[in-house]
């Protein structure tokens, strides 16, 4: 279990960093309206990112004490 959390987390992670990318992209086109709706694509997949990453931190310290 505390495996598919680690995987979750880091499809996130991944999500958020192409998301920031093409932020960026945008941005440097003076494209700023899609670069803020990327920008706000890549911090709901960080928070998600972090949520899943402190549930497969718990679970692995679960399971680490049994």
């Amino acid at each position: 279990m505390p495996k598919d959390k680690h995987n979750k987390a880091a499809e996130h992670h991944d999500a958020a960093a192409k998301a920031h990318r093409t932020a960026a992209e945008h941005h440097g086109k003076n494209d700023h309206q899609a670069g803020n709706e990327h920008s706000k694509m890549a911090n709901d997949h960080s928070k998600k990112a972090h949520e899943q990453s402190m549930d497969a931190m718990k679970a692995s310290e679960e399971k680490v004490k049994k």
